[in-house]
């Protein structure tokens, strides 16, 4: 009889659970994302990795995706619907629809929601910094994309380098010059270094190298001043002009697209690039596959030290590459839920299921226990990856940093750089120079921005390619206080005293 009985209890446990779970629906967010595989159409039917999500989370996600050409105009248009989607990821947090947006209340503020690290511990885990630097008047309005920082830095061709006489590591600004010096002498129709229109990338690694501020830097009176007005820029400004004049660098540089700047390199018209460091072990991995290249052709450069032995670096960014934000078209009540299925995207599971996919599908795992694809399976983990995992890793945010399980190989082809690369990013992090006014806003900023910082750029272009003098440089930094410089850096020097004084 008890048989019987206890088999009854199991029986109708069972029933229950069955029927708890068949009324159970799976709770779909709604979610806007970039995306950059255009040739190929995103499978949303009986996707794999998309039924993977939802087993592990009970989200079902359904998925806007925007060009990421077009994309800024689409959240602004986005933002004026009355039923925006509940999760967007923002290119540009800095910018002032994004800023405007947040202050008006049209997402939700999670200051306090991160730092429940018992509900949400990846989330919590993020580094206060970065959190800090996409702060909106103290008050934090989305999870930051995490990247890796400082990133920028210097690489170039070892093995043309050696051609022309330089075969040494680049240690000092003197190395660096000599060794521009020697490229720019290849051959009358190359240059040292691979500049394109993106010039702000170039222009900000040399002249933070020289010990120029990072946008706006803190003077020895504890005021905020404009990187430009730092003996340091200038010095920067004249490298480049230096080995413009003595043909380093493309006449045309400002008319490169950056879709060609790759292909510079690829022809052996350029030798030298200032950029994200990630792009040698590309390159040379690209040599490998299409030029049949066996052994390493390109170097990428540690901390480079002024005269005095001091280093100080650029960070391509902020810790950031923009954010994933939740929209108030997401009640109260379901905020919880949203927040626990992007804490689960900065799990281990989350991370390696946005950036890689799942098993079986995009990728496999070998003998060692590391994620990676086989040579025969190669079509078919390019065309499911295409198909299924799309541009998915735009939702990624990588937090509290990289937990993919299982890693990925990190080396691949003859050479070490990828690991040289990462250890890098380490090495020089210590001596990145950080944007003090990064978390604050300026309304002129906001409003006047953009053009202003037009007028340096201009006129540091016109100056490097010798289209200007020194006095036509500091005309245009006049201009630029008189058209609301001056206002930007006291609004500037108001908010960081403001906040030391907290």
């Amino acid at each position: 009889m008890k048989k019987l009985v206890a088999l009854f209890l199991a029986l109708v446990m069972t029933l229950s659970l069955a029927s708890f779970a068949a009324a159970e629906e799976p709770f779909e967010i709604t979610v806007m994302l970039p995306e950059f595989v255009v040739d190929v159409d995103f499978a949303a039917e009986n996707n794999p990795i998309l039924q993977y999500i939802e087993e592990k989370t009970g989200v079902k996600l359904n998925i806007l995706w925007g060009p990421n050409s077009t994309y800024g105009d689409l959240i602004n248009t986005t933002l004026a619907d009355k039923n925006p989607p509940m999760i967007m990821a923002v290119t540009d947090a800095r910018g002032p629809s994004i800023i405007d947006s947040a202050r008006a209340g049209a997402f939700w503020d999670l200051t306090d929601y991160i730092a429940d690290a018992e509900s949400y511990p990846y989330l919590a885990a993020g580094t206060a910094g970065v959190y800090r630097n996409i702060s909106v008047d103290g008050r934090i309005y989305g999870i930051f994309r995490s990247r890796a920082y400082p990133r920028a830095g210097i690489y170039y061709r070892c093995d043309i380098a050696k051609e022309v006489g330089f075969d040494k590591e680049v240690k000092t600004i003197a190395d660096l010059t000599e060794l521009a010096e020697k490229l720019a002498g290849y051959s009358k129709d190359t240059y040292a270094l691979n500049m394109c229109s993106y010039t702000a990338g170039t222009i900000n690694v040399i002249t933070v190298a020289f010990g120029a501020p990072n946008n706006w830097g803190v003077d020895a009176d504890g005021n905020i001043y404009p990187a430009h007005k730092s003996p340091a820029y200038l010095e920067g400004l004249n490298w480049l002009r230096h080995l413009y004049e003595i043909g380093g660098i493309d006449p045309n540089f400002a008319q490169i697209s950056t879709s060609d700047w790759d292909n510079i390199e690829r022809t052996g018209k350029a030798f030298m690039r200032f950029d994200c460091l990630d792009n040698a072990h590309r390159q040379q991995e690209w040599f490998e596959n299409n030029a049949g290249t066996t052994e390493q052709i390109f170097m990428t450069v540690g901390p480079v030290a002024k005269e005095d032995g001091s280093v100080t670096v650029w960070p391509q960014n902020n810790g950031f590459a923009g954010e994933i934000m939740i929209t108030k078209s997401v009640s109260e009540a379901d905020l919880p839920k949203v927040l626990k299925f992007l804490d689960w995207c900065n799990s281990p599971d989350g991370q390696t299921t946005l950036n890689a996919g799942i098993e079986g599908v995009t990728w496999w795992v070998n003998e060692d226990g590391y994620r990676y694809v086989p040579e025969d399976k190669t079509d078919e983990a390019s065309n499911n990856s295409k198909m299924y995992l799309h541009d998915l890793n735009q939702l990624g945010m990588g937090v509290p940093g990289n937990l993919e399980n299982p890693p990925a190989i990190v080396n691949r082809g003859v050479t070490q750089l990828r690991e040289r690369y990462n250890a890098l990013n380490l090495e020089l992090a210590p001596y990145a120079v950080s944007d003090p006014c990064f978390p604050f806003v300026s309304e002129t900023a906001v409003a006047f921005g953009t053009q202003l910082n037009q007028i340096i750029s201009d006129a540091a272009v016109q100056y490097i390619a010798g289209l200007i003098d020194e006095a036509g440089l500091r005309a245009a930094w006049e201009d630029w206080a008189a058209q609301g410089g001056d206002m930007m850096t006291e609004e500037y020097n108001a908010a960081y005293h403001a906040a030391l004084a907290e």
